[in-house]
């Protein structure tokens, strides 16, 4: 919920829709559980560009819409390290020779020569300073959209006795998304702040958060999950 009441996505909803949401009851709470985890999708240089810079250097950059979302997404991870929350951050990153691009070759040009893309072991592909990882953090790197799919970070919440997934970062439409959706396939809690995702469009960020509240995560902002681990660092 964000401060003034509102949503991202109330704009686009008319009074049908609303109805449709009444008589469905869609989009419940769940809350938060027992043992959170913190998320990270793709907070890398070439998904913001250089901080208070505006250019067509980086071509994926959501700009400064992505550093304000950024500067939550640390105060989130300064919470959840102080309460000793486990902290998962994900890296997009591929292959210069492009032989692991897959599909999305098809709807997305390959761009092998850039070094502000997200190929592996350029600029472009490495995490914000400003995220991490720092001591304790556990990085690691995925091919597609899901941070689940073809990663060890299904084993790692196992492991670790998780219920609620923290999930930040960007893009809101794509790899968030499909994160938060597989989360719920595995029936995780999924937690979303509106103000730690990002997107380069905003009707995408509004109702991408709309789809994931409506159905299979609590959109909420960074205060109120910072306030939650805060709690969880007392009960700690």
């Amino acid at each position: 919920m964000s401060t003034n009441g509102t949503q991202p996505w109330d704009a686009y909803l008319t009074e049908a829709d609303r109805a449709v949401l009444a008589r469905g009851r869609f989009a419940r709470r769940m809350g938060f559980g027992a043992k959170p985890a913190i998320v990270v999708i793709d907070t890398q240089r070439y998904m913001v560009g250089e901080r208070g810079i505006r250019d067509e250097r980086y071509p994926s950059s959501c700009g400064e819409i992505g550093w304000v979302a950024v500067d939550r997404i640390a105060a989130i991870l300064d919470a959840g390290r102080a309460a000793g929350v486990p902290i998962f951050l994900s890296r997009f990153a591929l292959d210069a020779s492009g032989n692991d691009i897959g599909v999305y070759g098809r709807k997305r040009a390959f761009m092998k020569e850039r070094e502000d893309w997200c190929i592996d072991g350029t600029p472009g592909a490495e995490l914000l300073p400003e995220v991490g990882p720092k001591s304790g953090d556990i990085v690691f790197v995925k091919k597609k959209p899901s941070g689940f799919h073809g990663t060890p970070l299904l084993g790692y919440l196992v492991e670790r006795g998780i219920d609620t997934v923290i999930v930040l970062g960007g893009a809101t439409s794509n790899c968030v998304r499909a994160t938060v959706f597989d989360a719920a396939s595995y029936n995780y809690r999924a937690i979303v702040p509106a103000d730690g995702v990002f997107d380069r469009l905003p009707i995408s960020h509004a109702i991408s958060l709309f789809d994931m509240d409506r159905q299979f995560a609590d959109v909420t902002d960074a205060a109120t999950v910072i306030a939650e681990l805060q709690k969880n660092r007392k009960r700690g």
